[in-house]
């Protein structure tokens, strides 16, 4: 990663912090990944040559930079998707900023009745917008995630209650490893295995 970019991600990482402290109404925070979970994700996509990549919650695009810039490594592409128009214009100018506009396709509304129309399939997929309905896009997903596939969920470990559904969800897989790493706020890590032959 080249020295602009990486100082494009702090002045993010700071914004982000800085709204939040301010910021008393949710909707308005920036809520972005933790900076080591970013690199920690990251290092496993690249690793896994990650390509068809798809996040849930790309808020003013500090995330979605991180996975564009792994795209431009496996030859990727990343599909994003953000409620709030608001967010959605920030991580649009973000990712300009960042010369990354032509790795992501960003889509704006409810992420489940996106995820209901999405083609294709994916072998990254990221949750980071609402907890309570990851579990039903999870089902959703299910017959478009790859063998060998990552499947990732933030804010484990900050917020327990909201996400417990998923965490039952991904367990009941009989297909997928699981487990739940120590960094940033909490992510939970799965991996599709592939079919032994």
């Amino acid at each position: 990663m080249d020295q602009n970019l990486k100082a494009l991600l702090s002045e993010l990482e700071q914004f982000g912090a800085d709204n939040d402290n301010e910021q008393d109404n949710r909707s308005k925070k920036m809520l972005n990944l933790e900076a080591d979970a970013a690199l920690f994700i990251s290092i496993l996509a690249r690793n896994g040559r990650c390509q068809r990549m798809l996040e849930i919650g790309t808020s003013n695009g500090y995330s979605t930079i991180w996975w564009a810039w792994v795209a431009t490594q496996t030859g990727g592409h990343v599909t994003s998707i953000e409620l709030s128009p608001e967010k959605q214009a920030m991580a649009n100018a973000n990712l300009k900023r960042a010369g990354l506009s032509d790795k992501v396709k960003l889509l704006l509304g409810d992420a489940t009745d996106i995820v209901k129309s999405l083609d294709g399939t994916f072998d990254f997929v990221f949750f980071d917008a609402d907890r309570l309905s990851a579990p039903e896009q999870l089902k959703l997903l299910l017959p478009k995630i790859e063998p060998g596939a990552l499947v990732l969920a933030d804010n484990v470990l900050s917020h327990p209650e909201q996400i417990a559904g998923y965490l039952d969800a991904i367990n009941a897989l009989d297909d997928f490893d699981h487990m739940v790493i120590n960094v940033g706020k909490g992510v939970s890590l799965a991996y599709k295995r592939k079919k032994s032959t």
